[in-house]
């Protein structure tokens, strides 16, 4: 499938997210996004201990490597690209990790609202 255009929230061209670890819905280091993309990877996230307790709280355990998936785990500081969905329930609950803006795929804009997004935004 095609890939959507790859610019950010704040309509520049989109600014990789992270290659150690390398993240993605391609893996490609950047939160670019398809129509086969169903969880919209799109925000990229700056993973804190709080979020990483709050998303293995509610089933997704992102700091536990898996191995056999070349996952090595994810620790405070790390960039990631969540699902916006995820992000979102992490906010309204008040674990929203920080956001880079530059690095966050405008499709995220299709499920969390701008404002949001720019209430969690980090400078690096």
């Amino acid at each position: 499938m095609e890939r959507d255009p790859s610019i950010n929230v704040l309509g520049e061209r989109l600014e990789p997210c992270s290659t150690k670890p390398v993240t993605g819905y391609y893996r490609d280091g950047c939160c670019n996004t398809s129509a086969d993309d169903h969880g919209s990877h799109t925000v990229c996230a700056v993973m804190t201990a709080e979020f990483l307790a709050y998303s293995k709280y509610v089933g997704n355990d992102l700091s536990t490597p898996r191995p056999e998936y070349g996952f090595g785990g994810l620790k405070p500081g790390d960039r990631w690209c969540l699902c916006a969905s995820r992000f979102l329930q992490a906010a309204d609950e008040g674990a929203g990790p920080k956001v880079h803006l530059a690095s966050t795929h405008r499709r995220a804009l299709d499920i969390v609202p701008l404002e949001v997004l720019m209430d969690h935004a980090c400078e690096d």
